[in-house]
């Protein structure tokens, strides 16, 4: 795939963000992700690919929420497509 076709997929913007999050410390929400420790497991920061294969098509209404771990990483088993409810459930205190 080339890098136009991969910037032209709906879950690319997703996947810079959180790769922002965590490892950009000029990223406005850093200091709540990479700051503490919040990191992108290597295969999804590395490959887009392996990342759209794990974490599917996101349904309508959702974004990427970490769970069952809030504190744990964006990595395969700790995310899911969650709606607002869920997400707000997910807080951490």
């Amino acid at each position: 795939m080339s890098m136009e076709d991969y910037t032209k997929h709906p879950l690319y913007g997703i996947w810079q963000n959180v790769r922002a999050r965590c490892y950009n410390p000029k990223n406005p929400a850093y200091s709540f992700y990479g700051g503490r420790g919040i990191l992108m497991c290597a295969e999804w920061r590395n490959d887009f690919d392996v990342f759209v294969r794990d974490v599917g098509e996101r349904p309508a209404g959702t974004s990427l929420d970490r769970w069952p771990d809030n504190d744990g990483p964006y990595a395969p088993g700790n995310v899911r497509w969650a709606t607002k409810k869920q997400q707000q459930r997910n807080l951490r205190n």
